[in-house]
């Protein structure tokens, strides 16, 4: 079987791909998935309970036109628009979102250590050159210690020494000291940061529901349990699990960049593998818990700087949407996300119970209620993050030109292995603006490739 365009994997960016193919015109391409099911990392399950979870906390915000009239077309009215609600548990209080903007809930000796810590003569001045060194000279001691440092480890699951900063842009809001110090004399809060302001979540059927029916739309050109085991790039073929081969003449790989090249590549080249080597990502174990209760609570999500819990963010996946839980308006559904590495181990056979028991810790569970919970799902993920690494950019340098010239392109969060354009939005958009490269020559905007 020959076709010519080849996309590995049915996940948003492989999906995204193959809607704009078709819609130029292209109807000679196939997507490859080795699960039963579209949508990969933004896919949604519904547990025996009757509980809807998603694989974490996504929401659906956009940069781009072509985005917004995808969702539209998709979901029509059924959805549900939020304005974010987030907050930080700290110090035994809720802290609003963003916590280096609204530390004026604090108490007053943890205030008081944030705000020395920027003071000119205090806050360090030297250049930084990791992401530890960035956060004490943006964000100073203080406000490092309690929150920045802790939560970005337990985010990652890797040394911020490690890490690299040139990635934040917008994921992090940034501080200055005249900001703090108005805040804490007004007593303002400053929530309103960030592109997921304001977000969307389909009304039915979790994130996942959004790329079922792209999926649906794309029948006879998708073919699920279909996983692949083998690429030749110069015979430009592929050879799947059930020993099918197909050829093609060019190939989109949305699938983790590190396994395609150090198990189904074989090539010579050391200098491949090595790059691929140095590729770091973290596992994240996803926690719903189903409760047989209510509260009044209008977050959106949390986040967890403490050791009291292992989780790092935990969602009210029952206010993005009631029907998230099998009875709505009686039930809670709290969704929790723990990261784990080579650095930060963790049991995964234990992490339910710890995070039952974060729960109670923080407030969110009652002790007395652990009789109401009704629904225990989970999944863990090998490939959660695509870590930012000082590493990082050599090693894509390296590896991105190669497949390049050998008609192989490798896009989508751990296809691109890019944080920094990782969102659903982003990741959409990479398969779009890959299929216009490839039908109409236009140069691609949401990830551009390095050369050596």
């Amino acid at each position: 079987m020959h076709v010519k365009y080849l996309i590995i994997g049915a996940g948003p960016t492989g999906l995204g791909a193959g809607r704009r193919l078709r819609e130029l015109g292209e109807n000679d391409f196939l997507l490859l998935e080795r699960n039963a099911y579209c949508g990969g990392l933004a896919t949604s399950f519904t547990d025996n309970a009757g509980f809807t979870w998603d694989i974490g906390g996504h929401v659906v915000f956009s940069h781009y036109d072509y985005f917004d009239r995808l969702i539209e077309s998709l979901l029509g009215d059924a959805y549900l628009e939020h304005q974010r609600i987030a907050r930080v548990r700290i110090a035994q209080r809720w802290i609003p979102y963003p916590f280096q903007n609204n530390i004026r809930h604090l108490p007053r000796d943890m205030q008081w250590e944030c705000v020395q810590a920027l003071l000119p003569h205090i806050r360090t001045q030297v250049q930084p050159h990791n992401f530890r060194q960035w956060i004490e000279y943006v964000f100073g001691a203080g406000i490092a210690r309690h929150f920045m440092l802790p939560y970005n480890f337990k985010v990652w699951a890797t040394p911020p020494e490690l890490m690299a900063y040139h990635w934040i842009g917008e994921r992090v809001s940034v501080i200055d000291l005249e900001m703090v110090l108005k805040n804490l004399v007004l007593e303002l809060d400053n929530v309103s940061w960030g592109p997921n302001n304001m977000f969307r979540f389909p009304l039915h059927g979790g994130t996942g529901e959004i790329f079922h029916r792209m999926g649906a739309q794309l029948d006879g050109h998708v073919r699920l349990n279909t996983a692949v085991v083998q690429v030749d790039p110069a015979a430009r073929t592929v050879r799947t699990a059930d020993g099918d081969v197909i050829s093609y003449s060019y190939m989109l790989n949305t699938g983790p960049l590190d396994r395609l090249v150090l198990d189904c590549i074989d090539t010579p080249h050391t200098m491949l593998r090595d790059a691929a080597g140095r590729l770091s990502r973290n596992g994240v174990f996803v926690a719903g818990v189903g409760v047989e209760d209510t509260r009044d609570d209008d977050t959106c999500w949390m986040y967890f700087p403490e050791d009291d819990c292992p989780y790092y963010r935990l969602t009210n996946f029952h206010n993005y949407s009631p029907n998230n839980v099998a009875l709505p308006g009686r039930q809670r559904a709290l969704m929790a996300e723990t990261s784990w590495s080579e650095h930060k181990p963790e049991d995964l056979s234990s992490l339910m119970d710890k995070t039952v028991q974060g729960l109670v810790n923080t407030a969110m569970l009652d002790e007395a209620h652990r009789d109401l919970i009704v629904s225990r799902w989970s999944i863990a993920v090998d490939y959660g993050y695509p870590v930012p690494t000082l590493e990082r950019d050599g090693a894509l340098r390296t590896l991105h030109p190669w497949l390049e010239e050998h008609g192989i392109s490798s896009r989508g969060r751990f296809g691109g292995w890019k944080y920094e354009v990782a969102n659903m939005d982003h990741s959409v958009m990479q398969g779009v603006e890959w299929a216009e490269r490839m039908v109409q020559g236009t140069p691609e905007t949401t990830y551009t490739i390095q050369e050596k």
